[in-house]
C-alpha cells in the first residue's frame, strides 16, 4: 500500500458512531418504522418486516440516534457486520444497529462499500464476542480500522466503478419487481376477479386482444365457490402439476450437488445455491428440480419461500412442496397461484407445530382453483412466461455483475487495481 493510503478508526473518518436504542418501545398503529439489526438483509433494509412505534418513541431514539441519508448501518447481533447505506430519506428509528455518520454522499459510499470487503468481514468477526449469539460492541465499532485514499479523486473514481455495477443490479431488481407485479396483476383479473368475463357480460370491451378476448366466455355459472366463468371448473393444484415428482436416492445422487434451501429462497428470489459433494450435501437435499417447476417452503410457509424454477441442475431441501407442471403451458399459472399471497398466507394459518410449524406437500397441490380451458392457458403462458423468462434473465445478469463487484472490491479498495484505466473501460461496458 503506497504512502497515499492509510488506516484510520472509524471515529476519525465518520462524523460519530453511534448505536441505536437497547430498548423495546411499543408497537403502534401510526407513526414511524423501527429497524433492527434482523430487518437489514442483503445491504438492504427490509421496511415491510418492522414495525411502527408511536412519534414520541420515535423522537426520542432519535434524538441519540437520528439516521440520515448517506449514513451507513451495520449489524451489530445476530448476523454481525453486514451494512447498509442508507440511500433515501430515512422514516426509521434503529435499535441495536452500528449508526456510521458519515461527513457526505462520498464518504458514506466509501464506508459501505470498504465494510462490504473481506478484509472488513474479516475483522468485523475477529471484533466480535459472544458464544450463543455474536455482537459486536459500540466500542468496537468506534475504533474500527478503516482503509482510505488521500486522493480524492481515485476515492471517487473506486466509488464510482463500484456504485456503477451496483446501479445496474438496483436496476434489474426494481424491472423484476414490475414485471412480476404485473403478471401477478394479470394473473389475478384473469383468474381470480374474472375482469374479462364482467366485461363481456356487461357488453363492454374487456381491453384485450380480440383472438384473446374471444376465448372467454359472456356469462357466470354456479360452484361451491360462487359464481365462476361459464365452461371452467373447479379444481386443485393437482390437476395441472404433480407434486414432488423426482428425489435422489443414494445410488443415482449426482458427485456435486447444487443445493437450494428454505433460508436463501425468499419471496420468488433464490439469493444463494451452495454446492457439495455427493458425500457433504445435507440428507434434505433431495428433491430434484427442473425448468419451470415451482417450489414452495412447507415449514414456516407464511416466510414466502418459493421461486419459480429457471435453471437446470438445481436440488432442494425436503423442505418444499415442487409443483412440475403437467404442460408446459401450466407452468406460470401454477407458481402464480401457488404463490399468491392469499395462498402463502392461508398455508401460514394451516401450519402447526410449535418449534417449526409446516404443512404437508400435499396441502400446497390440493390449493383450490378456477380452471379455464387450454387455450386461454396457452394464452396466458405466452403473455407471462415472456416476463417471467425476463425476469431470470436480469437476475442471471445481476448475478455476474455482483460477482465482478465482489472480485474487484478487495482490490480496489487496497489500491492494488490501476482504478483510472479500469473505469474507462467499465464506462463501455456497464
Amino acid at each position: 500500500m503506497g504512502n497515499e493510503w492509510k488506516t484510520i478508526p472509524a471515529t476519525d473518518f465518520c462524523a460519530s458512531v453511534r448505536d441505536g436504542t437497547h430498548d423495546s418501545p411499543k408497537q403502534a398503529s401510526e407513526g414511524n418504522y423501527l429497524v433492527t439489526s434482523r430487518h437489514i438483509t442483503g445491504n438492504r433494509v427490509e421496511l415491510d418486516k418492522t414495525y411502527k412505534i408511536s412519534s414520541e418513541d420515535f423522537e426520542a431514539i432519535n434524538r441519540r440516534s437520528k439516521v440520515d441519508r448517506w449514513d451507513v448501518l451495520v449489524t451489530m447481533i445476530g448476523t454481525v457486520g453486514e451494512p447498509c447505506l442508507v440511500k433515501d430519506e430515512p422514516n426509521f428509528a434503529i435499535k441495536n444497529i452500528g449508526l456510521f455518520k458519515s461527513n457526505s454522499e462520498l464518504e458514506g459510499k466509501w464506508l459501505y462499500y470498504y465494510l462490504l470487503s473481506p478484509i472488513a468481514q474479516h475483522l468485523m468477526k475477529t471484533y466480535s464476542r459472544g458464544s450463543t449469539q455474536q455482537y459486536i460492541p459500540l466500542g468496537a465499532l468506534r475504533e474500527f480500522p478503516i482503509i482510505v485514499t488521500n486522493d480524492k479523486k481515485e476515492m471517487e473514481a473506486i466509488v464510482h466503478i463500484l456504485g456503477s455495477l451496483d446501479d445496474k443490479i438496483e436496476q434489474n431488481r426494481r424491472m423484476n419487481e414490475t414485471l412480476e407485479a404485473m403478471a401477478r396483476t394479470i394473473f389475478k383479473s384473469w383468474f381470480v376477479d374474472f375482469d374479462p368475463v364482467h366485461a363481456k357480460a356487461e357488453g363492454r370491451d374487456p381491453g384485450l386482444p380480440r383472438e384473446i378476448a374471444d376465448l372467454f366466455p359472456d356469462s357466470f355459472q354456479d360452484s361451491e365457490l360462487g359464481p365462476i366463468p361459464k365452461g371452467w371448473k373447479v379444481g386443485v393444484l393437482s390437476d395441472l402439476s404433480r407434486l414432488n415428482p423426482e428425489a435422489w436416492l443414494n445410488e443415482t445422487r449426482p458427485e456435486t450437488i447444487d443445493y437450494v434451501d428454505l433460508s436463501n429462497t425468499k419471496w420468488g428470489h433464490i439469493d444463494a445455491v451452495t454446492k457439495y459433494t455427493k458425500e457433504e450435501a445435507p440428507s434434505r437435499a433431495q428433491r430434484v428440480l427442473r425448468l419451470l417447476d415451482t417450489i414452495v417452503g412447507t415449514v414456516r410457509p407464511g416466510n414466502g419461500s418459493y421461486a419459480f424454477i429457471t435453471v437446470e441442475g438445481l436440488t432442494g431441501s425436503t423442505g418444499f412442496a415442487v409443483l412440475r407442471p403437467t404442460k408446459q403451458y401450466h407452468a406460470e399459472f401454477v407458481y402464480l397461484a401457488a404463490t399468491a399471497r392469499e395462498n402463502i398466507e392461508s398455508l401460514a394459518h394451516l401450519a402447526d407445530g410449535a418449534a417449526y410449524p409446516a404443512v404437508r406437500p400435499k396441502v400446497v397441490s390440493a390449493t383450490r382453483i378456477v380452471k379455464p380451458n387450454a387455450e386461454i392457458l396457452q394464452s396466458f403462458s405466452g403473455i407471462v412466461g415472456s416476463m417471467l423468462s425476463k425476469i431470470a434473465t436480469n437476475e442471471k445478469e445481476s448475478c455476474t455483475l455482483a460477482s465482478l463487484r465482489d472480485a474487484l472490491l478487495p482490490k480496489l479498495i487496497s489500491g492494488e487495481l490501476d482504478v483510472f484505466g479500469f473505469d474507462r473501460c467499465l464506462k463501455e461496458v456497464v
